[in-house]
């Protein structure tokens, strides 16, 4: 079975880790060296991002 692709991008992995503080693990370690607590809050922040994006394209409709 193959490597499912990711649906964040790079770019934006590496601004929320360090917009979350814990970017230089990535740096040393790569992202199997991150928190799964640290995962997660990423996800939540990636989630709360792409909700502000609707809501402001909602209210330029």
């Amino acid at each position: 079975m193959g490597r499912r692709r990711g649906i964040m991008s790079d770019h934006l992995k590496e601004e929320l880790a360090k917009e979350l503080g814990f970017y230089d693990i990535v740096q040393k370690e790569g992202w199997g060296g991150i928190r799964a607590r640290d995962a997660g809050n990423m996800v939540k922040r990636a989630i709360e991002l792409a909700e502000e994006q609707l809501a402001n394209r909602d209210q330029q409709s």
